[in-house]
């Protein structure tokens, strides 16, 4: 209790002025407030969204790591820091670098001053000055608070600026909220903004400032999904998707063979940003992302990277079938890409690894400062933007809300085909189509075939005709409808965790998804053996640790 008492009284919202990260570009100091500084002038609304926005910047290197060194799909190399070894062995401790409440405190107390002192109804031709950034702030708290109790396991609902020792002391005395506490909580502080539009300052540090917020029906979805509110979870899910003023097509850009020779794929990634926290370019204009040096080879890390793609990545990514259709004249015939014989192992199955991932064992003498191992991952190639939400992934957890709502066949349509009215239509039967109902309705002429693609094809080809990707069916026919249902489910999960890990993997998912399914399956296990196995082997001893849950959580003391 007094670490944290010392924590919270750092988190004090300065008495002074800070300056601007020189991306903010904002001829103002103001970035943390000053006391009793009343936020009721439109010059405010940039200076203090912004500035919260270079706290937030502290965080989003860490909210990937963590969410990615304790998963399945990266191993650490004996290059890495001690502090990611031990973060990457479950041996957590007050002390590790990544290890710092403080930092996700310093975001929220800065949105509770502002949204203690932000004048609401401050009106300028009619219009509330304020509303926008309102919106946008309770969302940034959200979001933290989200990040925060998802590595911590439960955490202190902090609602006001702490200003002083006292009233961090009285904090103190708050019960620690779970995850589902904090959800609860904040969906209902959500709801009233889902329709409230989000600033727009124009290009800011060459970004794109509309990017720097997050959707709040997105983050209102992965709340529910959280607490077991799937129908809720869908629901907002598939608003955000198709929003009859700004839809969403699951139009992907997508690897491929290009011919039956399978030589060399056509490789091809897009980072289909929804929002993401835009860090510095150099370190003199402010905050640089550190994933880069982390993932990859460069000069200033003599080609040492520390973190690299698991065998159990490797793995799945092999485990994969890669076909596509070769239409000649009246014909079609369905082609499967071979397993052996390729011009590189990681070819195999799935393209999506070998696409944003490259290895090459380089001549360097015995006595060369640089390492003869050489990797690069191009989803860390440009370091000026860390991904908060990419329009896969949001399509993806809407195939698990889908899913655990019920509705398997929509679900795995989603991975498959692509969700569209004729898609529809022809892969989910009757007695499904009219229980989703609206949850899985799309306009037509804006979600057509031309246009619409499973998450599944992004790495694996024409995934329509696959024969060995289908939809799982009992091998007999079982009592009830609602049996086989039942049945579908944990299956159909499965498939969208695994799709999961093959799309979004080294961007921070991974170890919170495998959490997510492992505690609504009250199964440990789902989350202790791949995380133990992920260099090939299972690691007993990490394996015993892990089917304690109180083990998955950094100390917060």
């Amino acid at each position: 209790m007094k670490k944290l008492s010392k924590i919270l009284c750092a988190l004090c919202v300065i008495f002074g002025s800070v300056s601007c990260a020189d991306m903010m570009d904002i001829d103002s100091e103001l970035v943390e407030f000053e006391k009793d500084h009343n936020l009721d002038s439109p010059s405010d609304t940039v200076y203090s969204v912004l500035g919260i926005i270079h706290k937030m910047q502290v965080i989003a290197d860490r909210t990937v790591l963590l969410g990615e060194v304790r998963g399945d799909l990266v191993s650490v190399t004996d290059a890495a820091s001690s502090d990611l070894k031990r973060l990457a062995s479950f041996q957590l401790s007050e002390d590790n670098k990544y290890n710092v409440p403080a930092d996700y405190y310093a975001v929220i107390n800065n949105c509770n001053y502002f949204i203690a002192n932000a004048d609401t109804l401050l009106s300028r031709r009619g219009k509330k000055v304020f509303e926008k950034e309102f919106a946008a702030v309770k969302t940034f708290r959200a979001w933290t608070y989200m990040q925060l109790v998802m590595a911590y396991g439960s955490v202190p609902l902090l609602l006001e600026p702490i200003m002083t020792e006292a009233e961090a002391d009285k904090a103190l005395k708050q019960p620690r909220l779970s995850v589902d506490g904090i959800c609860d909580y904040f969906i209902s502080d959500l709801a009233p903004y889902v329709d409230v539009k989000f600033p727009e300052y124009g290009a800011i540090g060459g970004h794109d400032s509309k990017n720097f917020f997050i959707p709040v029906r997105l983050l209102l979805g992965d709340m529910c999904l959280w607490t077991g509110r799937y129908q809720e979870a869908a629901r907002f899910y598939h608003d955000y998707l198709a929003h009859k003023d700004a839809p969403h097509v699951p139009s992907f850009i997508a690897s491929s063979w290009p011919d039956a020779e399978f030589k060399s794929p056509n490789r091809a990634f897009s980072h289909s940003y929804l929002s993401y926290i835009p860090m510095e370019i150099n370190r003199y204009s402010g905050i640089v992302s550190e994933l880069g040096p982390i993932f990859n080879s460069d000069i200033e890390n003599y080609y040492y990277f520390q973190l690299e793609p698991s065998k159990s990545l490797r793995a799945l990514s092999a485990a994969q079938t890669y076909c596509f259709v070769n239409k000649t004249g009246t014909t079609a015939d369905t082609i499967y890409a071979p397993k052996k014989g390729l011009l590189s192992d990681i070819y195999a199955g799935d393209l999506r690894l070998c696409t944003y991932y490259t290895y090459n064992r380089l001549n360097t003498d015995e006595y060369s400062e640089f390492s003869s191992d050489y990797q690069k991952i191009f989803k860390f190639s440009a370091e000026s933007r860390i991904t908060t939400y990419r329009l896969s992934i949001a399509y993806l957890r809407y195939a698990e809300a889908l899913n655990r709502a019920g509705y398997p066949q929509s679900a795995f349509a989603v991975l498959k085909y692509g969700l569209n009215p004729d898609n529809i239509g022809e892969h989910v039967d009757s007695v499904e189509i009219k229980a989703a109902g609206s949850l899985i309705s799309f306009d037509p002429l804006v979600f057509t075939e031309e246009l619409t693609m499973g998450v599944h094809s992004i790495g694996s080809g024409e995934s329509a005709a696959n024969a060995h990707y289908t939809l799982p069916m009992p091998s007999e026919s079982l009592a009830s409808y609602a049996d086989t249902v039942a049945y579908q489910i944990p299956l159909v999960e499965d498939m969208i965790i695994n799709e999961m890990a093959l799309e979004g993997s080294f961007e921070g998912n991974r170890y919170y998804d495998l959490m997510r399914v492992a505690l609504r399956r009250n199964d440990p296990g789902y989350l202790a053996a791949p995380v133990s196995e992920r260099n090939g082997v299972r690691d007993d001893a990490l394996y015993t640790l892990l089917m304690d849950t109180k083990n998955w959580y950094l100390p917060l003391k």
